[in-house]
């Protein structure tokens, strides 16, 4: 199982162990492409919704804000320990992060009009350059590249998790988290990192096609890749905003 290797946590070793489609369908890359269409437009779905309620009603965007990121935190958890329940969850973590995306989105806007298109088009021009890239064999998901991105991935979140930890007591990563040259290379750091975690997951996808899984995975391995983007248009918008106030 060693292939299965992802530092996408949703993505992770354990997803298609004890996984196989000896009755019914099996999982496709075809179908998980289309899945992730799916999930895509649920996400830009309620983003623009609650970007367009922004605009009537910016003391509601707190509230969809906590909504979006504290439901949808919790139906991932829930999806990755109930995978066979993802054909439901999937579509509802992209709702709900929708409304967390939109509303941070339109907040973005705001003070840096136009920022927010800029990340949703660098996302998009990772994922095709690094999906081409794939497929052309130039970016290969071998053991050493995944064991690398699933060092660095984990000790990002542990960085994050700490921080928000010590952040309860007053302890600010002024630096880190700044426009200065150290929270711009930060965030370059944490974008690549990110974007590489979608090489694993198309690698992570494709080999669980290979094996058979279940159709249901489809909607697992679109949830996972799901996941990624949603990190990586955050990253790439924290990057932005640091670069901008620099202006």
């Amino acid at each position: 199982m060693a292939l299965f290797k992802t530092a996408n946590p949703a993505l992770g070793p354990e997803a298609f162990r004890s996984e196989n489609a000896a009755f019914g369908e099996a999982m496709t890359i075809s179908g998980t492409v289309n899945k992730t269409g799916i999930l895509l437009l649920c996400c830009v779905a309620t983003a623009v919704w609650s970007w367009n309620l922004f605009g009537r009603s910016p003391e509601s965007v707190g509230a969809l804000t906590l909504v979006g990121g504290i439901g949808g935190f919790i139906v991932a958890i829930v999806t990755v320990f109930k995978k066979t329940w993802a054909p439901v969850t999937a579509p509802l973590y992209a709702l709900l992060e929708g409304l967390l995306l939109g509303s941070i989105s339109a907040m973005l806007e705001v003070r840096y009009p136009g920022l927010p298109m800029q990340a949703v088009v660098l996302t998009f021009g990772t994922l095709a350059a690094l999906l081409l890239a794939y497929r052309a064999g130039v970016i290969r998901a071998t053991e050493p590249f995944k064991r690398g991105v699933f060092a660095a991935t984990g000790g990002i979140a542990v960085f994050y998790l700490l921080q928000l930890v010590l952040g309860f007591f007053g302890v600010r990563f002024a630096a880190v988290n700044g426009s200065g040259a150290i929270g711009i290379g930060f965030s370059v750091i944490v974008v690549i990192v990110a974007a590489l975690n979608l090489v694993l997951d198309f690698d992570f996808i494709e080999q669980g096609a290979a094996a058979g899984a279940p159709k249901y995975m489809e909607w697992y391995g679109a949830f996972g890749l799901i996941v990624t983007l949603i990190w990586l248009y955050l990253e790439i918008l924290r990057l932005l905003t640091k670069l901008s106030s620099r202006r």
